[in-house]
């Protein structure tokens, strides 16, 4: 039962790891001893990003520049992974942005950017990842980062909380089609995060704030690092016969 929770064989890619989440999540599979790719459209950020965990890591973290609109790019980001690490077997679809405003106020673009990004980049480098593991004959782990917005209404979120509501359908719907390849796939729902997306200024307001502690049963954000635990057990031995579950780390703000 040693090795019940243990990732130090998993080769993880993780979209939208240069920075926030995705880059705690980077760190804390390589603290476990798992070989990581972290992805960035951002080149300079990626570059950051990877010197900062190449000086603690050495060669178990590798990088590749990757928007994940575009399904080329994410067929290369897993190519490339694969090709450095020797195989893949785990992938977390983190990538995702926000844009917080009154229903009446969005604009064609805003709803194209956030669902281009939070759920086609989702589906791009999923599939690129499934393909990969049929291919090879793996027993893959999908983990796509959802919220507590794709289950629950909140005011301001119409694009963002759509995205994530098709993230869960996504979650439940490819588990039912791969389970047959034990191909696995689970999404992580985070409630209110410390960590706030770059360019969604709202939360900084006194009174959000306290809305969010009232909502929230035990009272205060999540810690960034509170997250990492999550993917790695669902992604760990420990989680081999969970699939298409929407594990909730919020909190208890869905129990409400």
């Amino acid at each position: 039962m040693e090795n019940l929770f243990s990732v130090k064989e998993s080769i993880v890619l993780i979209s939208g790891s240069s920075r926030g989440i995705g880059f705690q999540l980077a760190r804390g599979f390589l603290e476990q001893g798992a070989k990581v790719s972290i992805l960035s459209e951002n080149e300079e950020e990626l570059s950051l990003a990877l010197k900062e965990l190449q000086s603690t890591f050495s060669n178990r973290v590798y990088g590749v520049v990757c928007d994940v609109r575009s399904f080329d790019a994410c067929q290369e980001a897993v190519k490339k992974t694969a090709a450095y690490f020797g195989s893949l077997t785990c992938v977390i679809c983190n990538a995702g942005v926000d844009r917080i405003k009154p229903i009446e106020s969005y604009s064609e673009s805003d709803w194209k950017f956030i669902l281009e990004i939070n759920l086609q980049g989702a589906f791009s480098i999923a599939q690129a990842a499934v393909q990969y593991f049929l291919k090879n004959n793996i027993a893959g782990s999908i983990t796509f980062t959802s919220s507590i917005a794709g289950s629950i209404g909140i005011s301001g979120l119409v694009p963002y909380a759509a995205s994530k509501g098709g993230i869960n359908q996504l979650t439940k719907t490819m588990a039912i089609e791969l389970a047959k390849y034990n191909i696995r796939v689970n999404a992580v729902a985070p409630g209110y995060v410390e960590n706030v997306m770059a360019g969604v200024t709202v939360h900084s307001n006194p009174e959000e704030q306290q809305r969010i502690r009232a909502l929230t049963p035990l009272g205060r954000r999540c810690r960034i690092e509170e997250l990492v635990g999550s993917y790695v057990f669902l992604t760990s031995p420990a989680g081999s016969y969970i699939t298409g579950h929407i594990l909730h780390v919020d909190g208890g703000y869905t129990a409400l």
